[in-house]
């Protein structure tokens, strides 16, 4: 079995992150476009703020195979919550590379992040990354009809959250 290794994105991983993306699977699991450019993505990974962009990626063997992101929010109302992006290439589906992703950015959100609330939005046909998300304490909130076009037809979404288990406390004096 290849070990799993998950880093922090840097702009040099676009290409492998675009790989991932031009795979009809992955890009039918996400609202990312099936031809990604590798300049959009290098962009991407080089002008976001970093404090609240957490962009990570899965190699195998020094390869690419799956990337996920932790998205704070500006609005000051909402600086409790943090949306999830996850996508896993084709090839690597169902080896543990998703469970792996979302332990990092589970125990970021929660121990170093303090964030109180995790949000994501998945497509209602795909069952395991529904069961993934469910495994990490993500319940349904409810369903977007007609969320998104996906290959030539509108396809429903799930609303799903998760709020931190045992959030930060003060010490007792």
């Amino acid at each position: 079995m290849t070990a799993i290794v998950v880093r922090r994105a840097e702009p040099d991983d676009a290409g492998g992150i675009v790989q991932t993306f031009r795979a009809r699977g992955a890009s039918a699991g996400t609202l990312q476009n099936p031809w990604p450019s590798v300049a959009q993505w290098k962009e991407r990974l080089t002008t976001n703020d970093p404090a609240t962009n957490y962009i990570f990626v899965a190699l195998a063997n020094d390869e690419i195979v799956g990337n996920c992101g932790l998205h704070g929010n500006k609005n000051p109302r909402r600086q409790h919550c943090w949306g999830v992006g996850m996508s896993v290439r084709d090839d690597w589906q169902g080896k543990g590379v998703g469970t792996k992703l979302m332990s990092t950015l589970i125990d970021l959100a929660d121990n170093w992040l303090g964030a109180l609330r995790l949000e994501l939005t998945v497509y209602t046909d795909n069952a395991a990354a529904i069961a993934l998300y469910k495994k990490f304490g993500f319940v349904v909130e409810g369903t977007q009809r007609a969320y998104a076009l996906r290959d030539g037809a509108l396809v429903d979404s799930l609303m799903m959250a998760r709020l931190h288990p045992n959030p930060p406390r003060l010490p007792t004096t």
